[in-house]
C-alpha cells in the first residue's frame, strides 16, 4: 500500500478468514518457505528480529536484478544492525594483561581484556563499562593514558599472555576524548603490542613495544616511535624478524633515557619456544632514537636469553631491575643505570612459567620497594632480596599500575580481569562484575528453561540459566558444574542434573548436581603433566571432545587420538577406532625450550579435536583431527575411511564439525590454520559421506579465520559461522555468507549452539550471548519481502514469571523480555490520518487488549471529503478495555502484550498499599492478534503455554482466572460508584 498525502491507496487486500495465519501444527521437517505456519517453540524473544526476515526473504527472490540486489544488500545491512543479542554473562572477569590508572583521580582506571576490548571504571572498580565497542575489540595488549592530558588514551592490540588460546590484536588505537571515540593509528600487522609508553610532557610522542606475529616471522616488530600522535611511526629498535619488543620503560627522572627488552617467541600447533637469538635488554639515551644492547653487561646471565622485564626506580634513576628468563635467570639489580648488575633473587616462585609472566615494577617513594607479578603477587621491601605475597582476588598476575603520587593506590591485571586497591593491596575490588569470560565451547541441556554450559579459561566450568524468574541474570543464576577450565561439557539428555565435563590432562568427571557428588571417570588413569605428547598411552588435547549420542542417550563418546565410547556413565570405556591422526613423531616431543619446558597438553598434537554423530544414523560417526585429517565410519566404528577434503591444506586444525540435520551423508567442517600464521577462513561441506567436498567461504573476510559452523535445525540451508572477528550467516547452505554481527562486540566467536530456535554464542572474552527466536527466520519468502504490510506469526509464549528489559545494570546479564510480542512490517509509515489498531482477543472472542493510533483532527471540509462523520471511531463502552497508543514506524514494528487482561477501573487520587488493580494473567490457550491498517486487516493466532514446571493444571489456572475476573469486576464496580458519588457531590 502507498501512503501519499491524505490518500490511503490499497494495493493488496487480505480477507481475514481466508488468509488468516492460524495453523501451528506443521512438523518442522515438512515446513516450506511459502508457508508462514510455525510449530510453537520456547518463547525467548528479541526486538527487531523480523526486519531480517523481510530483507533476507528478498535475497532469495528468483533472479533479482542488479539494482534490486543492491537495494536488498543495503536493506540487509540496515536490518541486521537492528537485531539484538542478549549479553547474559556470567559477569566473572577473564584474563587481562593491561591495566592503568590516572594520577590525581582515585576513581578512574582502565583495563584491557584478552579478547574483550577496553574497559573503564569511574568508581574504583565497583562497576566497569566497555569503551571500545563499535570501534575495535578483541585482544588488548597495552593501555596508556597521557600524564599531560588524561583525555588522550593509546591502546595497543594483542595480549602478551601467549597461552594456547591467545588472540592477536588490530594495531594501535587512539582516543582524544577519554574513550568516547577512537581512531585507528596504524601498526595493523603488529598482532601483539605488550607496552605503550607516552612521553610525560608531550602526548603526541608515544612509543609502542611490538612483539609481532607469534606463529611466523614478520617485519613489523620491535620498538616504534611517533612524534605526531600516531599519524606516522618510525621503527627505532629492531632485533630480527623473529624477535619483538616485550617491555619498555622511561627513566622517570629523564624521559630521554629508556629501557626495552626484546623476546624471541614462537608458537606452533605443537610447541611453545621462548628464547634465542634476538632476545635481550636494551637502553637508549637519546629519546628512543638509537639503542644499545646491554644484555652482555657485567652481571647479567649468559645466554640463551628468553623473556625479560625492566623497571627503573622513580626515587633513584640509577636503580634498574631486570627479571630475566635464562638458565641462571632471576631478578637482577643495577645501581649504576645498567652498567653492571647483580642477581639479587633466584627464587623460582618469581619466575615460574616465564613466558606467561616476567614483569617487574618499582614503588613510587621507596627505592627498595619492588613488585613482581607471577602466579602470586609479590612485594619486596629490601630491594628485591626477599619477597612476601599479597593476597588478591584472583591468581596469575600480568600487569600492575601504581599511582606515582600514592603507593597505596594500584590496579592489578590478572586472569580474573582488573582489580583496584586503595590501601596497598589489603583490600581489592571484585572481579565478579566484568563480563569478559573466555569460553572454549558451549552446550545446553533439556531443562526448562534450558541452561547454558561452558568451561571458562582460568576459572571453573559454568552452568547458567538462559532466562530467570527475576529481572536479570545475576550471580545467583549460575554455578560451577563438571569439568575444568579447558573442557567440553555434556549434560545427560535424560537427566540434566547429571553432567559430564573434561579438563586438561585427559581428566573427565561426572557431577551430580542433586547430591554434589563428583566422580572421576578418566578413560586412562594417568597424569601427563610435564610429559610430551608422545610419552603416554593416549593423547588427550587440552580441549578434547565429549558428546552424547543423538540416538541413544546412554551412549557417551570422548576422544584422544582414538575415539572412545561408554554405555554405563563412564564406569568403563571401549575404544572404537584406531589412531585417526597423522601420528607424526616429530610433532609429539616435549614442548618448550630452549630454556624451559612447558607441557600442560595445550601443545599436545595429533589428536581428535572435533567429533560428532550423524543426525539421522546412529552408526555414522565423524572425527576431525588437529593435524588435518577427517575420518568417517558407517558401521559404528568397526571401519573408518579417510575423507579429508582435498582442498583443505595439510596440517589444518579441524576445530568443529556439524552433522547435516537431514542428510545422512552430510557434514559441515570449520578448520583453522592460524597457528601456522595463516588467517584465512576454511569451511567445507559434503552430502555424500565425504566422497566430494565444496569449499563454502564466499563473503567471509579473508582474515577472519573460522572457528565454528552450526546449522539451523528448522530451516534447511541456514548456517551460522563463528570467526576470530565475528559472526556470519548464510541462507543458502554456505554459497554466500553475510556478516551477522548485529550488536555483538568485536570478539572471537569460539562456539555456537542452536537450542529451541535460539542462537547461543560463546566468546573468547565477552562471556555468553543469546539471540532469541530464530524460528521467525522460517517465515522468509518472496511474498513477505514484497508486502506493503506483513504480520508475522509469533512462536508460543510461556506463562511464567520473570522479565528483562533492553537496559540492565553493569553487573548482571539481560533476561528475556516477558509477554507475547506481535511483530509486523510496514514498507512505509502510514499517514497520520490513517486509523490503525492492533487487537488481542481470546478464544471466546473477548477483547483483551487494544492499541490504536490517534488520527489527526480535520476541518469539516476535510471530514466531508474523507467520509461521513459516522465513519469516525466510536467511543468505547465502559466495559471495553482502554486502548494504549500504537506508535508506528517504517520497517519493523513490535507491540508486546504483557499477558494480562484489562485492569480494574480506578479513580483519581486512589491510594493502595499492599495490593494492585492489575488484571489477571491470561490462561494458557490460543489467542488472536488482529492488525488493522486503514481498511485492511491481518490476523494471526499464537499460543500461550503453561510453564512446564508448574504443578497447576490448565483447569486450575482457568478456575483461578474466573475467580480473579469476578474480583476485578466487583472492584471496578466499587470504584465506579465512588467516582459517580464524587461527580454528584461536585
Amino acid at each position: 500500500m502507498r501512503f501519499t498525502g491524505n490518500a490511503f491507496t490499497k494495493v493488496r487486500t487480505t480477507a481475514v478468514p481466508g488468509n488468516a495465519v492460524r495453523s501451528t501444527a506443521f512438523r518442522r521437517n515438512q515446513r516450506n518457505l511459502s508457508d508462514f505456519r510455525l510449530k510453537p517453540v520456547l518463547q525467548t524473544q528479541t526486538r527487531f528480529l523480523t526486519l531480517a526476515l523481510v530483507m533476507a526473504a528478498a535475497i532469495f527472490a528468483a533472479s533479482p536484478s542488479a539494482n534490486a540486489q543492491s537495494k536488498l544488500e543495503t536493506a540487509r545491512d540496515s536490518i541486521f544492525s537492528s537485531l539484538k543479542f542478549r549479553s547474559i554473562g556470567p559477569f566473572r572477569g577473564g584474563r587481562s594483561a593491561a591495566a592503568t590508572g590516572v594520577p590525581n583521580n582515585p576513581m578512574l582506571y582502565y583495563m584491557g581484556a584478552a579478547g574483550g576490548g577496553v574497559w573503564k571504571t569511574e568508581d574504583a572498580g565497583a562497576t566497569w563499562s566497555n569503551i571500545s565497542d563499535k570501534y575495535f575489540g578483541g585482544s588488548i595488549g597495552a593501555v596508556a593514558v597521557a600524564d599531560s592530558n588524561p583525555n588522550v588514551i593509546y591502546v595497543g592490540g594483542g595480549e602478551v599472555t601467549v597461552r594456547g588460546n591467545v588472540s592477536h590484536g588490530s594495531g594501535m588505537w587512539k582516543s582524544s576524548n577519554g574513550g568516547k571515540s577512537w581512531t585507528s593509528i596504524g601498526l595493523t600487522d603488529s598482532h601483539h603490542i605488550p607496552r605503550v609508553r607516552i612521553h610525560p610532557t608531550d602526548a603526541n610522542t608515544v612509543f609502542a613495544a611490538v612483539l609481532g606475529h607469534l606463529y611466523g616471522p614478520n617485519q613489523q616488530r620491535g620498538v616504534f616511535k611517533s612524534t605526531d600522535g600516531g599519524n606516522s611511526w618510525k621503527k627505532v629498535l629492531f632485533a630480527n624478524e623473529n624477535a619483538g619488543a616485550v617491555d619498555l620503560v622511561f627513566d622517570p627522572g629523564d624521559p630521554n633515557i629508556m629501557y626495552a627488552s626484546t623476546w624471541r617467541i614462537r608458537r606452533t600447533p605443537y610447541s611453545l619456544e621462548s628464547g634465542g637469538e634476538g632476545s635481550g635488554v636494551w637502553k637508549s639515551t637519546d629519546g628512543g632514537e638509537t639503542w644499545k644492547e646491554i644484555t652482555a653487561n657485567k652481571g647479567l646471565p649468559a645466554g640463551p636469553i628468553g623473556i625479560s622485564g625492566v623497571a627503573v626506580s622513580p626515587v633513584d634513576s640509577d636503580r634498574v631491575f631486570v627479571m630475566i628468563e635464562a638458565p641462571e635467570g632471576g631478578l637482577f639489580r643495577s645501581d649504576d643505570a645498567g652498567e653492571t648488575f647483580t642477581r639479587i633473587n633466584s627464587e623460582r616462585t618469581l619466575r615460574q612459567r616465564a613466558w606467561y609472566y616476567t614483569r617487574v615494577y618499582c614503588g613510587p617513594t621507596n627505592k627498595d620497594e619492588v613488585y613482581v607479578v607471577n602466579v602470586r603477587f609479590w612485594k619486596s621491601g629490601d630491594g628485591g632480596k626477599s619477597f612476601r605475597s599479597i593476597r588478591t582476588p584472583h591468581g596469575d598476575h600480568h600487569d600492575l599500575w601504581i599511582d606515582p603520587a600514592d603507593g597505596n593506590r594500584m590496579i592489578v591485571a590478572d586472569d580474573g580481569g582488573g582489580q583496584v586497591s586503595n590501601d596497598g593491596g589489603a583490600n581489592w575490588s571484585t572481579y565478579m562484575n566484568q563480563p569478559t569470560s573466555q569460553f572454549y565451547r558451549v552446550t545446553t541441556d533439556n531443562h526448562f528453561p534450558y541452561r547454558i554450559y561452558g568451561a571458562q579459561q582460568d576459572n571453573s566450568t559454568v552452568r547458567i540459566d538462559s532466562r530467570t524468574s527475576g529481572r536479570s541474570i545475576g550471580e545467583r543464576d549460575w554455578e560451577p558444574t563438571a569439568g575444568g577450565e579447558s573442557g567440553h561439557i555434556a549434560p545427560d539428555p535424560t537427566d540434566p542434573e547429571i553432567v559430564y565435563g573434561g579438563s586438561y590432562g585427559g581428566y573427565l568427571t561426572r557431577y551430580n548436581h542433586r547430591t554434589k557428588e563428583r566422580r572421576n571417570i578418566h578413560v586412562w588413569p594417568d597424569n601427563p603433566m610435564g610429559h610430551g605428547a608422545g610419552d603416554g598411552k593416549f593423547r588427550f588435547q587440552w580441549n578434547f571432545p565429549i558428546f552424547f549420542s543423538r540416538h541413544d542417550p546412554k551412549v557417551l563418546y570422548t576422544a584422544a587420538n582414538v575415539l572412545f565410547k561408554t554405555t554405563n556413565g563412564g564406569e568403563s570405556w571401549k575404544q572404537i577406532s584406531e589412531d585417526l591422526t597423522r601420528n607424526d613423531p616429530s610433532k609429539l616431543g616435549s614442548s618448550g625450550g630452549p630454556i624451559t619446558k612447558d607441557n600442560t597438553s595445550v601443545e599436545y598434537y595429533c589428536t581428535i579435536f572435533a567429533a560428532c554423530e550423524s543426525a539421522t544414523d546412529a552408526k555414522t560417526l565423524w572425527a576431525g583431527t588437529d593435524d588435518g585429517l577427517l575420518h568417517v565410519t558407517r558401521d559404528g566404528g568397526k571401519t573408518w575411511s579417510d575423507v579429508t577434503p582435498p582442498e583443505m591444506p595439510e596440517w589444518s586444525q579441524i576445530n568443529s564439525i556439524e552433522a547435516h540435520p537431514t542428510e545422512a551423508g552430510g557434514l559441515y567442517v570449520a578448520a583453522t590454520r592460524y597457528k601456522l600464521d595463516d588467517f584465512e577462513p576454511y569451511l567445507f561441506k559434503t552430502t555424500d559421506f565425504g566422497e566430494s567436498w565444496t569449499k563454502i567461504t564466499t563473503g567471509i573476510d579473508a582474515k577472519h579465520f573460522t572457528r565454528v559452523i552450526r546449522s539451523s535445525t528448522t530451516r534447511p540451508g541456514m548456517l551460522f559461522a563463528g570467526t576470530e572477528n565475528g559472526l556470519y550467516v548464510s541462507f543458502d547452505d554456505g554459497q554466500q555468507w553475510t556478516s551477522f554481527q548485529c550488536n555483538l562486540p568485536i570478539v572471537p566467536i569460539t562456539d555456537l549452539a542452536v537450542k529451541d530456535d535460539d542462537l547461543i554464542v560463546a566468546t573468547q572474552g565477552r562471556s555468553f550471548w543469546v539471540l532469541d527466536d530464530l524460528s521467525l527466520l522460517n517465515q522468509l519468502n518472496e511474498s513477505a519481502a514484497k508486502s506493503e504490510v506483513h504480520l508475522f506469526e509469533s512462536r508460543s509464549s510461556y506463562r511464567m514469571s520473570g522479565s528483562g528489559s533492553e537496559t540492565v545494570g553493569r553487573t548482571s546479564g539481560q533476561n528475556v523480555r516477558g509477554g507475547a510480542p506481535i511483530r509486523f512490517f510496514l514498507k512505509e509509515k502510514p499517514e497520520s490520518e490513517v486509523m490503525c489498531s492492533l487487537t488481542i482477543t481470546d478464544s471466546a472472542d473477548t477483547v483483551v487488549k487494544v492499541w490504536e493510533t490517534k488520527a489527526d483532527k480535520k476541518s469539516d471540509d476535510e471530514s466531508n471529503e474523507q467520509g461521513s462523520p459516522n465513519d469516525a471511531p466510536k467511543k468505547k463502552s465502559d466495559d471495553e478495555p482502554e486502548s494504549d497508543p500504537l506508535e508506528l514506524e517504517t520497517g519493523l514494528n513490535e507491540v508486546r502484550w504483557n499477558l494480562r487482561y484489562p485492569d480494574a477501573k480506578t479513580f483519581p487520587g486512589m491510594v493502595l498499599w499492599g495490593g494492585g488493580t492489575q488484571g489477571p494473567t491470561a490462561v494458557p490457550g490460543t489467542y488472536t492478534a488482529n492488525l488493522k491498517i486503514g481498511d485492511e486487516e491481518f490476523t494471526t493466532e499464537f499460543e500461550i503455554q503453561k510453564d512446564p514446571r508448574s504443578q497447576s493444571s490448565v483447569k486450575d489456572l482457568q478456575k483461578q482466572f474466573d475467580f480473579l475476573i469476578v474480583i476485578r469486576d466487583k472492584l471496578s464496580e466499587v470504584h465506579k460508584s465512588i467516582a459517580r458519588t464524587r461527580d454528584l457531590k461536585s
